[in-house]
């Protein structure tokens, strides 16, 4: 059986394309949030697809609702409880970064808790912690689907 196979995503992209383990306490909040935001889109995605064969307007629409700010805002204040002490820590260094950028569709507030989302599912992944990373997302995915649902009766 291939070795690589069994291995997080992390150690898989750095080995096949040669390249170095990161001290992650040296990187800005920002940095870990810009991998995560591609992380969580790109499982959030995985989960669309493999849910139902639908167009690519209905793919898209689907993912919209579990990755826009307000979502992942939702997600971090619901789960909030259940996060260690270290990622309580990294959220915050995440929320609490001085961005340049402006929230497009969401309240100051929404992007700022969703950028600390971010930095942790970044933080996660880059720590190899993908089982937990896989949790947070999956309880934040589970969430919002069972809001929508209560909105819909």
């Amino acid at each position: 059986m291939d070795e690589s196979i069994n291995v997080d995503l992390f150690t898989a992209v750095s080995r096949l394309m040669d390249i170095n383990e990161i001290e992650l306490v040296n990187y800005s909040p920002l940095t870990l949030a810009y991998v995560g935001d591609a992380v969580y889109e790109m499982v959030v995605r995985t989960v669309v697809v493999c849910e139902a064969n639908m167009s690519v307007n209905k793919l898209h629409k689907s993912s919209t609702k579990l990755v826009k700010a307000k979502a992942q805002a939702d997600i971090i204040h619901a789960l909030s409880e259940e996060l260690t002490e270290n990622e309580m820590k990294v959220y915050k260094r995440g929320r609490n970064a001085k961005s340049y950028s402006k929230a497009k569709n969401a309240t100051y507030s929404d992007y700022r808790n969703a950028t600390g989302f971010e930095a942790l599912i970044g933080y996660l992944y880059f720590a190899k912690q993908t089982d937990r990373m896989m949790y947070i997302i999956r309880k934040g995915i589970e969430l919002i689907e069972s809001n929508d649902d209560n909105q819909l009766k």
